[in-house]
């Protein structure tokens, strides 16, 4: 059986002979490990269950070391932040880590029992900007765009209506009082959000500080 070098991982994989021969001019690019799982639909709508599938299966759950090693790509200056929990509610973990031309300056992580997906999500970029300098133009980046949206358009107006929206409760408001107030105090930052798991360096390292709590070393 002929090998291939997958693009996202690199690693070596082998392709049976009867599968080449029933596509033509295949070229495999992607190994199994790192190829996406199918997403089953009824009609045009996905389930719940698959949906889940799908996400965990493009989280790579990588330890920072290999992360360094494996993805170049994307910006090398900026503040990347990430959150995590699995299940979600469950227990969950959130990472940040400013880079200056590929080079760290600092990082932080933690690690929650019990929590969900966007509070980690908001505590990474509340340590995100902790780390930011007060008089220096930088972006911060965040692959939620939940949290990207209501720092940069939600934030102002549920402020001047005394911490209320018309939807319902604030979720998460301890923690959204508390970014939007670092925001204000720092309008040199911009708040930008990034693709998850796009194999952008810094994304997928600060994915990698969210997931440590699931791993025995970062």
């Amino acid at each position: 059986m002929p090998d291939f070098v997958c693009t996202q991982c690199q690693r070596t994989f082998s392709v049976g002979d009867a599968a080449l021969a029933k596509y033509p001019g295949w070229t495999p690019k992607v190994c199994l490990r790192c190829k996406p799982a199918k997403v089953k639909a009824s009609g045009s709508r996905r389930t719940k269950s698959s949906t889940r599938g799908s996400s965990k299966s493009r989280e790579q759950d990588l330890p920072v070391a290999e992360v360094l090693e494996r993805f170049t790509d994307g910006p090398d200056t900026g503040i990347f932040t990430d959150g995590a929990a699995e299940p979600n509610p469950g227990p969950g973990g959130w990472g940040a880590v400013y880079v200056v031309g590929g080079e760290i300056k600092d990082e932080a992580w933690g690690r929650d029992p019990a929590t969900t997906n966007n509070r980690m999500e908001l505590t990474a970029l509340i340590a995100g900007y902790n780390m930011a300098p007060e008089n220096e133009r930088l972006k911060i980046h965040s692959d939620s765009q939940l949290c990207v949206n209501t720092v940069n358009s939600w934030a102002a107006g549920w402020a001047k209506n005394g911490w209320k929206r018309k939807g319902g409760e604030i979720k998460n408001l301890d923690l959204v009082k508390t970014v939007y107030a670092l925001a204000r105090a720092k309008p040199l930052i911009e708040l930008v959000w990034i693709r998850a798991h796009s194999g952008f360096r810094w994304n997928e390292y600060a994915d990698s500080l969210a997931t440590a709590y699931r791993r025995d070393t970062k």
